[in-house]
């Protein structure tokens, strides 16, 4: 029987490491954004009151089809006896009202990080590839640090998205299913974390290495225009620096980390005090 669990959360918090760690496990399927949510989207629509072919399915229907995409999309990794499958897409944890539908028991892995730094590693992203323009931005959101940092919190950006995703989730009737972890509790103590993410799937301990992670995503994210963006080192650690954010962004940005505060919220946490 397929386990299938969720990882989400915000980019560049660690959510590509945390793959990169788990398929270190036989038993185990995880990868960066897989086009599974894309592709069930794009069925509901077209299964949609907004569709022509509206009449033509009911609800059990619509949830067959969405569960056949996904047992499409990992029919090799069924077929080769994996115990657990991840998927992963920030955008799960606003669609927790249909895996609920679809999938038995399954949990969320919420990777967090203070939003602040998180802007900061878009940006250094940005200044190490001074000439090559990426599809993160457009040309008037690309002027200044402040108009990309806009952007990128904007409804629609990359960060603004799963924010409030993540808090919808957060708040939600279903926010049970989730586990947060903070991006510098999963670089400095990358043992504990995965033992504590281990039990709250329900799975036996596995001895990962933490100093021989293998993930890299170059062709995807050299069509993105924006190299590095999904590459992970290969050990494991936690390394301090200075943020190249200005002062007055830091702090505005810092001031979204919601999760700090668990009150409302039965979700599990593992976030620094």
């Amino acid at each position: 029987m397929i386990n299938t669990h969720f990882i989400s959360g915000l980019p560049r918090s660690g959510s590509t490491l945390l793959a990169g760690l788990l398929r270190q496990n036989p038993a185990f399927h995880a990868g960066m954004s897989s086009p599974v949510s894309s592709l069930m989207n794009g069925c509901l629509e077209q299964m949609g009151a907004a569709s022509e072919f509206y009449s033509f399915f009911n609800t059990e229907k619509r949830k067959a089809i969405c569960s056949a995409v996904f047992n499409a999309y990992y029919q090799e990794q069924i077929a080769s006896n994996k115990k657990v499958i991840f998927d992963t897409n920030r955008v799960w944890t606003a669609r927790l009202h249909q895996l609920v539908e679809l999938f038995d028991d399954f949990k969320v892995v919420c990777c967090v990080r203070n939003p602040a730094w998180i802007m900061d590693s878009f940006e250094s992203i940005y200044r190490k590839n001074p000439f090559d323009y990426s599809r993160m931005y457009s040309p008037q959101s690309r002027q200044t640090v402040y108009s990309r940092c806009e952007a990128l919190a904007s409804a629609g950006g990359s960060m603004g998205s799963a924010w409030t995703s993540l808090k919808e989730a957060f708040y939600g009737e279903y926010s049970s299913r989730l586990l947060l972890i903070d991006y510098d509790i999963l670089t400095q103590s990358p043992k504990q974390a995965l033992d504590l993410l281990y039990e709250f799937i329900d799975q036996q301990p596995y001895a990962h290495d933490f100093d021989n992670v293998e993930y890299d995503e170059g062709e995807f994210d050299q069509n993105l225009g924006v190299k590095g963006l999904h590459s992970v080192k290969r050990k494991v650690e936690f390394k301090p620096r200075r943020s190249i954010l200005p002062p007055d962004l830091f702090q505005k940005y810092q001031e979204m980390a919601f999760w700090n505060n668990t009150e409302g919220s039965a979700a599990s946490c593992i976030v620094a005090k």
